[in-house]
Order: C-alpha cells, then structure tokens, then sequence
C-alpha cells in the first residue's frame, strides 16, 4: 500500500524545500514523478533544480523533453501515468493523483501560508484517511522537518 507523506510549507518556499526532499529521494536509489498543474510552475522548478546549490544540483527534466524516460526526477503538468518508471509521486498545487496506488510513496507538499492551499491539502488527508490510505503529517520548522501525525 502506498504511504503518504503531507508536507506542510512555512519555514521556505517551495522551490528551496522541494530540492532538499528530492535529494533524500536520490540517496535512496529511487526515482520521482513531481506533478504540477501549472506549465508556469514546472518550468520554474525545472529552472531552479539545476541551481539551487553552489555545490551540487539535481538531474531531471520535464516531460516535454525528448526522452522522460530516462529521468530519475520527472517534472510533469500530465494528471496520470508514470513515464519514467518513478516509485516516489510527489505532489505539488494539489495535483490530481487518480494513480497513487502505482507508487510505493507519495509527498504531497503544501504551502500553509496560502488558505486555500491549506483547505486543498485538509481535505485529500480527510479523504485519503476514508480511502484508508496510511498517511502522515510533517511540518515545516526553521531547523527541518518534524513529524507530526
């Protein structure tokens, strides 16, 4: 059964928490679908993955490239399906997330200083606990993550 992973956002934005987490995925030997609905927001991450660190960065690219398949993170705006074989979906703006079950993880990560991702991200934990889907809770604080829930 897929594990779910909240990621609640206060402490850094977005596109300095998501590397962080993408790294620990790498350590792992495992691959990542990173789902957005937004073209604006894929090309943005696409940018800064790259160039979030002076001493390293992370390999990926978007599903607009010519071969997705080989990416070990793929940034994608497609609503399903897994191109390049990832055990990690990470979820980002509310995605839709119709294929949870094909993935051994998912994070769906949530900014909490925005209400209405915060309503969002409230309402797929109620309905993915009804699912019984096992979920968990982390949040943001200045020194990393902690576990919540």
């Amino acid at each position: 059964m897929t594990e779910v992973s909240f990621y609640h956002l206060q402490a850094q934005p977005l596109d300095q928490a998501l590397p962080r987490l993408l790294e620990k995925v790498n350590e792992r030997g495992m691959r990542a679908l990173i789902r957005v609905k937004e073209n604006e927001l894929m090309m943005h991450l696409n940018a800064s993955l790259w160039t979030f660190s002076a001493n390293s960065f992370l390999a990926h690219g978007i599903d607009q490239d010519a071969v997705p398949e080989d990416q070990p993170l793929l940034l994608t705006t497609e609503h399903s399906g897994n191109v390049n074989n990832a055990s990690v979906l990470v979820l980002l703006e509310d995605s839709a997330a119709p294929d949870v079950a094909d993935f051994d993880r998912c994070l769906y990560m949530f900014d909490g200083n925005d209400l209405q991702n915060l309503q969002a991200a409230r309402q797929r934990w109620t309905d993915m606990k009804a699912e019984g889907i096992d979920v968990t809770y982390w949040q943001q604080e200045a020194g990393g993550w902690k576990k919540k829930a």
